[in-house]
């Protein structure tokens, strides 16, 4: 079963890297642009067919897949100088961002599909109104807060109320709540303020006061409890929406990661990497392990379906966001360098001369080299973590 996870996930990012080029490849050819070349994998060839003036074929190494599209920047050289008008570089500025960003697109199209889609089928994961759980105490950080350890001595708002798991809260300051509305009621309590809990015992009903502390990692509330959890399936629009909070989450909580990520370096390697929020940064190696772990966890299959979906639809946000940074060789960097030759062709028509043209990437190439570089060494140290320190589920 774990071995069957990795393999989802890996097929699952093969098809995710051909699905990017694949909005590479629609695009310049419905502006017109000679796209040679459409392949799965790398290394050697080991079948392929032309259709037009377009190679599609199969690789060897199935670790990803490329497009070739002629004449992508200054340096790319064009065979056949007649081939140039339909080159890249000779489109116009608007029709060459559109394609930069399609790649990046298509993973958000993906992404969107696998949680609607999984919104309006398996239905989504929501906490009732009733305790599965009680922390004894604050945590600290959103890691202990997700790993149920803690920070302090001081007991939980929960544990100060008298709350117990199997309570059923039913009201939140007097305002009846479900599942939902009670979490979030919680988290947009200031912290420091007093709350009223009507809480149903099995018979009873009782009225429980406490203060809410801060929030790990947000400015909300903090109770301390862990609500018991149902599937539910959503409305379409309700899905939809279910959509834009779980990409926000996600691409806030990404840039989050690896901005703490070069402070947690020597975190990677040691006992409590997942207590740091940059720590839990993984490579592709980590995810799939995660995967792994899922699709063999002892849990309902529902549970599992939820897990690797919303995973790979985490892994695709993550990528089209990280994708669109400007920053070469990225295509957020190319498209950076079409954007300053139209303000330099703005600039140059304002003072009555020529065009100046495309960027000179020979310029750039260093820039380029010392940003892949920085780039190879942050993922070769999350890769070796990830082999001999793995951040475990339920770590």
């Amino acid at each position: 079963m774990d071995l069957l996870g990795w393999f989802i996930f890996l097929f699952a990012l093969l098809f995710s890297v051909m699905l990017h080029e694949t909005g590479h490849f629609v695009m310049a050819k419905k502006f017109g642009m000679k796209c040679t070349r459409y392949f799965v994998g790398f290394g050697p060839t080991i079948w392929s067919t032309w259709r037009g003036d377009t190679e599609y074929g199969i690789k060897a190494l199935p670790f990803g897949g490329f497009v070739k599209i002629i004449g992508m920047h200054s340096l790319d050289d064009v065979d056949d100088p007649a081939d140039e008008p339909r080159s890249f570089r000779e489109q116009p500025a608007w029709q060459r961002i559109i394609v930069l960003c399609a790649g990046s697109f298509m993973h958000l199209v993906l992404a969107f599909v696998l949680v609607v889609g999984l919104a309006l089928t398996v239905g989504m994961e929501v906490g009732t109104n009733q305790l599965s759980s009680v922390a004894s105490c604050v945590a600290a950080t959103s890691a202990q807060l997700n790993n149920g350890t803690c920070g302090s001595p001081k007991p939980s708002p929960a544990k100060q109320a008298g709350l117990r798991a199997g309570d059923t809260i039913t009201a939140f300051n007097g305002k009846p709540v479900n599942g939902t509305q009670l979490s979030d009621a919680i988290r947009a309590t200031k912290p420091g303020s007093a709350v009223t809990l009507t809480v149903r015992r099995g018979d009873q009903t009782l009225t429980l006061h406490t203060t809410l502390v801060q929030y790990p990692g947000s400015t909300g509330g903090y109770l301390g409890i862990g609500q018991t959890t149902a599937f539910q399936v959503p409305s379409p629009l309700g899905a939809v929406t279910d959509f834009g909070s779980f990409f926000w989450q996600e691409l806030s909580g990404s840039v989050q990661a690896v901005g703490a990520l070069p402070a947690a370096i020597p975190r990677l390697f040691s006992k409590d990497r997942s207590q740091t929020t940059g720590g839990q940064v993984s490579s592709m190696v980590g995810i799939a392990e995660a995967t792994g772990q899922a699709v063999a966890a002892d849990v309902g299959w529902r549970y599992k379906v939820e897990y690797v979906l919303l995973l790979i639809a985490a892994v695709n946000i993550f990528i089209a966001a990280f994708n669109m940074l400007p920053l070469l060789p990225l295509d957020g960097g190319h498209v950076a360098a079409i954007v300053w030759e139209r303000i330099r062709a703005w600039f140059a028509r304002l003072r009555g001369r020529p065009d100046p043209g495309l960027v000179d990437m020979r310029k750039l190439v260093p820039a380029m080299f010392s940003i892949f570089m920085v780039l190879v060494f942050f993922s070769m140290i999350v890769l070796v973590a990830d082999i001999v320190n793995p951040v475990n589920m339920g770590q």
